[in-house]
């Protein structure tokens, strides 16, 4: 090789080799480990889960528990007698127990404080006491113990901050306000946001009681109460399906049919229950809604030969009787489930209680299998008749 091309080759080689350099300096470095608390403490357990997905509890020396949630927010719960590490990761949000004074802004997680025990935890509600049906959080505001704070997307600020808040907690709705969050978040008020609502199986909602648990100091309770529900379920194992169709839906004040989609929770209870929800594929399954309106004529040709009705009394007022469904719409009447007197309402707590979703379960495997179930044996259903028909 000539002398100017050896030198040529020699330039080629050193360049290629600075220009290696530059874009290895220029690469962003890999991305720290989001697990752990960043102080090199390793877990000593984790809680067990078994239907839950989005969100874990790892537990350290100390008593110290860190949840984290499937948006990757975390908190690190304290006990009164311990103090929080040093050299915290970034992002930890570090709770002191005892966690008090809670702006609640998740309506379902009422029913789980009150099965903890704990609703004294619970300082202001995003509901006012006429919106709640159930009882113990309605005689809570009423007697002053919890106050209104405010709907989710606009709180007393004012008030809550009178009173110095320990936690808000929001469901995903604050996605539609983050300016909420931001703003509490500001004012030195950590927000966990429930994703409850994102549990694949119905369970996994029930199943986040054991994260309040830890945040009220009480995990046995919660995992007794979720023990319970799991055992419905259970008692349900090895049971052959019933092939028996079901709709559940209710009338708008429009006149739509509002049902829901197929992939959501309540066509999965109706599954697990042994019966077949009457929509197969109804619904955008990437869509965040659940409900799904129709028109009347729509639903009909699709639901009137359902074995079952379930009426969804929560979000359209009860019903007494057979007529008072008929008289929402006449097509009601040629209905299968109503000429056969399988037509059943859901109570008004049907969405505000998430502790009794395994005795729903319960409640509509009962209504598919027996006869005619006595009113005591079901919590969340009850039979619609006929009024001329009597009891």
């Amino acid at each position: 090789m000539r002398a100017g091309a050896a030198r040529r080759l020699a330039q080629v080689v050193v360049l290629l080799q600075v220009l290696v350099l530059a874009v290895v300096g220029c690469a962003p470095a890999a991305p720290a480990d989001p697990g752990g608390l960043g102080n090199g403490w390793a877990p000593e357990s984790s809680l067990e889960l078994r239907y839950a997905q989005n969100f874990s509890v790892d537990y350290y020396a100390g008593g110290l528990a860190l949840i984290t949630t499937s948006d990757q927010d975390r908190f690190l719960v304290v006990p009164p007698d311990q103090e929080a590490p040093t050299g915290l990761a970034d992002g930890i949000v570090v709770l002191r127990q005892p966690i008090e004074r809670i702006y609640l802004a998740a309506t379902a997680v009422m029913s789980l404080f009150i099965a903890l025990d704990a609703l004294d935890a619970i300082g202001f509600s995003a509901v006012q006491a006429d919106g709640w049906y159930l009882p113990q959080a309605k005689a809570a505001m009423e007697a002053g113990r919890i106050a209104y704070g405010g709907k989710y997307s606009a709180p007393d600020y004012e008030l809550i901050l009178s009173q110095t808040p320990g936690l808000a907690i929001e469901s995903m709705m604050i996605s539609h306000s983050p300016q909420v969050k931001e703003k509490l978040e500001s004012v030195g008020i950590p927000v966990l946001v429930d994703r409850s609502s994102y549990e694949p199986h119905p369970l996994g909602r029930t199943e986040w009681i054991k994260l309040y648990g830890v945040l009220t100091g009480q995990s046995e309770r919660a995992a007794q109460v979720f023990d319970q529900q799991a055992a419905y379920l259970d008692s349900l194992a090895g049971q052959p399906a019933s092939g028996q169709t079901v709709a559940f839906f209710h009338i708008s004040s429009a006149g739509y049919v509002v049902t829901r989609r197929s992939g959501d929770y309540v066509p999965k209870i109706i599954e697990l229950a042994g019966g077949r929800y009457i929509f197969s594929n109804l619904g955008d399954s990437d869509q965040a809604t659940s409900s799904v309106n129709l028109e009347m004529e729509q639903f009909y040709s699709q639901a009137n030969q359902a074995d079952h009705i379930i009426y969804n009394a929560t979000i359209a007022g009860q019903l007494s009787s057979l007529e008072d469904l008929v008289a929402l719409n006449p097509l009601l009447a040629d209905f299968k489930a109503v000429q056969t007197g399988q037509v059943w309402v859901t109570d008004q707590d049907f969405y505000q209680d998430m502790t009794g979703l395994g005795q729903l379960i319960d409640d509509v495997h009962q209504m598919l299998t027996a006869d005619d179930p006595a009113p005591d044996q079901l919590h969340y259903l009850h039979r619609l008749r006929w009024a001329d028909a009597g009891p």
